[in-house]
């Protein structure tokens, strides 16, 4: 004679009800609300890091070795405002919006041109020859000014249109610039997945709390679409995609809560070269400065 039915119980119904309760939480918090700032002290003569974000927001979205290159190892970091979008009415209130979220961070903001560039992307490269060689002249100049020792820069297959078009703006600026002209390259990604990225950084509870703060800021654009809510799940993915790309297929994932991908590579001789010795895993309990080019710690030139 059977026994009494009785419901299975799914051991990870509570795990996943809990994600779906916080997402929902996560849209009562305010947006575009002032927030204190975050006090970062960083020498004038510290090593240089330059974010070129394609659009207001990606500075927070791509932004985590950024901030542990400046809270851990004193980098000053600029936000270099490449566009501010498609829409005209929105660019003043973006400019604002940005301004407020690189206050937070600590992050300088700069822009190429005042108002932002318009038309990045591979249409005007190949077929508006003068518009792209003044964008590619402006940006030039700008290297020249700061001699950075690292660019963050989308990689060559981010997906939208004005992310590819900032990587290659970038890498046509560094190509006009002398051979002796040498830093570290940081190939971001959001739109679309790196190919062979070779570096996964982890960022610990409070960086991730402070990227989200900042993406919140961002409110227009967070309020019709709230991916500020769904950066972390984005890099809790990428401990699983970079265990395996960069960790090693079939290797023992790291104990990553979240992380960001790149590709680092090093801009020498006028070209980027692959950096040696396969990928790396940047722990919280790692400085950021053992970040190896060509075998030495990621430093200032002399």
């Amino acid at each position: 004679m059977a026994g009494p039915s009785r419901k299975l119980s799914n051991p990870y119904h509570h795990f996943v009800s809990d994600f779906a309760r916080l997402f929902q939480a996560g849209k009562k918090l305010p947006l575009g609300k002032s927030v204190a700032r975050k006090r970062i002290s960083c020498r004038s003569s510290a090593p240089l890091a330059l974010i070129f974000s394609p659009h207001p927001d990606d500075e927070c979205l791509v932004g985590g070795l950024a901030l542990r290159l400046q809270r851990e190892a004193k980098f000053r970091v600029i936000n270099i405002a490449v566009t501010f979008g498609s829409r005209p009415a929105r660019r003043k209130a973006r400019l604002k919006e940005l301004s407020n979220a690189c206050e937070f961070l600590g992050f300088g903001l700069e822009q190429i041109t005042p108002g932002g560039l318009k038309q990045i992307n591979l249409a005007t490269r190949t077929k508006s020859p003068k518009p792209w060689a003044a964008a590619v002249h402006a940006t030039a100049a700008l290297l020249r000014r700061h001699q950075p020792d690292l660019i963050f820069l989308p990689h060559t297959n981010d997906c939208h249109p004005t992310h590819i078009g900032t990587h290659w703006l970038v890498m046509d600026a560094l190509a006009t610039l002398p051979p002796n002209f040498q830093c570290t390259l940081i190939e971001t990604e959001f739109w679309g997945q790196l190919a062979s990225p070779n570096l996964l950084v982890e960022s610990s509870v409070t960086d991730v709390a402070d990227l989200v703060a900042a993406l919140a800021l961002h409110a227009g654009e967070v309020r019709r679409n709230p991916y500020h809510l769904r950066l972390p799940a984005w890099m809790h993915d990428n401990v699983r995609r970079g265990a395996e790309l960069v960790g090693g297929i079939g290797g023992k994932a790291p104990d990553f809560t979240f992380a960001t991908l790149y590709r680092l590579r090093q801009w020498k001789n006028r070209k980027a070269q692959e950096v040696p010795n396969g990928g790396k895993l940047l722990s919280c309990r790692n400085n950021p400065t053992v970040l190896v080019t060509t075998g030495h710690p990621i430093k200032r030139r002399q």
